[in-house]
């Protein structure tokens, strides 16, 4: 079954894709494996998946003890300042840098660790109370500041659409990361590469692709229906 739903997800990319006049090898699809046991992602990384992105410190360094080191993990979680620690030098991106005091403390544990820690900023392109990021109007300005942190390397933009029966609600506000992800990119700012657009989960990740994400973030898609009881 996952092994189906890999391969369903994928030719929906690649439509997207075909539809927006992109190669569909610019896109990254992720499984996302919070609540869900080694078994299934075993089972998610023999048919071909190798990015796996978590949303909570514990469980990803559970599974980082107990899976094959040929995983590359993301955190794509909110990120406490005191869980920084945990995961420094060992997850390939977060995701979920969503202000500057979050950006101060990587810099620091990644300082003590002597690595350099690739980001990328989150932003509430919506502006939604219950979610975190920076404004579209200040990520400009936060790149530019967080891009002289010498432990830090700004590799993109992330977001998460409101929740939506309806796709094509969320497409004005991809469509509006993508352009600042573009500006910013214009800029040439020393330390950053405009490289990962990280946008659209399963409910909306193909009208994500046909504006530009690069990396799609699908956990209900390939797994099911998260189990929140164990």
């Amino acid at each position: 079954m996952i092994s189906d739903n890999i391969h369903a997800v994928q030719s929906t990319i690649c439509q997207a894709c075909v539809r927006s006049g992109r190669d569909a090898s610019a896109v990254t699809l992720m499984a996302v494996s919070k609540t869900k046991p080694n078994e299934m992602l075993l089972e998610a990384y023999e048919a071909g998946m190798r990015v796996f992105g978590e949303n909570y410190v514990q469980e990803l360094c559970t599974k980082m003890e107990t899976l094959p080191d040929t995983f590359i993990w993301h955190m794509i979680g909110h990120l406490q300042r005191n869980k920084v620690k945990y995961i420094i030098g060992k997850v390939a991106l977060i995701h979920s840098v969503d202000s500057l005091r979050l950006a101060e403390q990587i810099e620091k544990e990644a300082a003590k660790a002597d690595v350099i820690q690739d980001i990328l900023l989150e932003v509430n392109v919506a502006e939604e109370e219950s979610k975190w990021g920076f404004t579209l109007e200040n990520a400009g300005d936060m790149v530019r500041t967080i891009s002289s942190f010498p432990h830090l390397r700004i590799k993109g933009l992330m977001t998460s659409a409101p929740y939506t029966l309806n796709p094509e609600e969320n497409r004005i506000y991809f469509r509006q990361l993508k352009q600042c992800f573009d500006a910013i990119g214009n800029l040439s700012i020393p330390n950053v590469s405009m490289e990962v657009l990280s946008m659209g989960m399963t409910g909306d990740y193909e009208v994500a692709v046909e504006e530009g994400a690069t990396l799609v973030r699908v956990g209900t898609g390939i797994f099911g229906e998260r189990n929140y009881s164990k």
